[in-house]
């Protein structure tokens, strides 16, 4: 996530010489990627929440996906609401975007019912990922789970790899593919490659993030090659004459 929305914002940037962002993060202590180190990581979301409203940010991004939806269902709204409450406390309020709720709401948005993704999670977390996603309504067709603990390891992932795991990944019946359910997974590099292969909308987590994180800034939602969330249309619903 420190690496691909700087990405994203920088892209931005390139095309439209008017605009600038700043990026600022407050950390939570993760080493391994287990139920246990993410309940303990999603207690220190308030600690930062309030550390980054000390920096006045216009909008901050709880950049962890499986820290929320190992919390049970639908608790990216609880989360969102209450870092919201905390930087209001701290005389500093800034819309929260969860890395979570942004996923299921921007699949939910351009009309996704169907969806296939690639974890770098253990098979019992991406189980949990795929049970709070189905509990919002979308069905996960497929789950491709990498299976890599190490939260490090994971940042150190080749994206170009996912060219050719999605291979392997059923898209047939998918109206969309999730390629990274992970924020730490990298993954830009390979999105548009793969949804040029696959003729299919292709987004991730970190995407998906960014997307809120502009409508939040009254931004047009346009991130050059970021697949079809951030592509430069007037809509982003499937079924419609924009996409290819």
């Amino acid at each position: 996530m420190e690496t691909e929305i700087p990405a994203m914002l920088m892209r931005r940037m390139a095309v439209n010489k008017d605009e600038s962002f700043t990026f600022h993060s407050s950390r939570m202590r993760m080493q391994h990627v287990s139920v246990e180190e993410l309940k303990m990581m999603d207690c220190d979301s308030d600690r930062c929440a309030i550390e980054l409203s000390d920096a006045a940010c216009d909008v901050l991004a709880y950049a962890c996906l499986v820290a929320i939806m190992c919390q049970g269902k639908q608790y990216h709204r609880i989360s969102e609401k209450r870092l919201y409450e905390k930087t209001t406390e701290n005389k500093c309020s800034a819309p929260i975007v969860s890395s979570a709720g942004a996923l299921v709401r921007s699949l939910s948005e351009i009309g996704a019912k169907r969806i296939s993704m690639v974890t770098p999670y253990m098979k019992p977390l991406t189980q949990q990922v795929v049970d709070y996603i189905e509990e919002t309504g979308i069905e996960v067709v497929d789950a491709i789970s990498l299976e890599v603990s190490d939260n490090l390891a994971v940042g150190r992932l080749d994206p170009m790899n996912l060219v050719h795991i999605v291979d392997r990944l059923k898209t047939t019946e998918a109206d969309a593919i999730v390629l990274s359910a992970c924020v730490q997974m990298p993954s830009l590099p390979a999105v548009q490659i793969v949804q040029d292969k696959i003729g299919k909308p292709v987004m991730t987590a970190a995407i998906a993030t960014v997307y809120e994180i502009l409508k939040n800034l009254n931004l047009e939602t346009y991130v050059p090659d970021a697949g079809f969330l951030l592509a430069k249309k007037p809509s982003a619903v499937l079924g419609s004459s924009n996409f290819s």
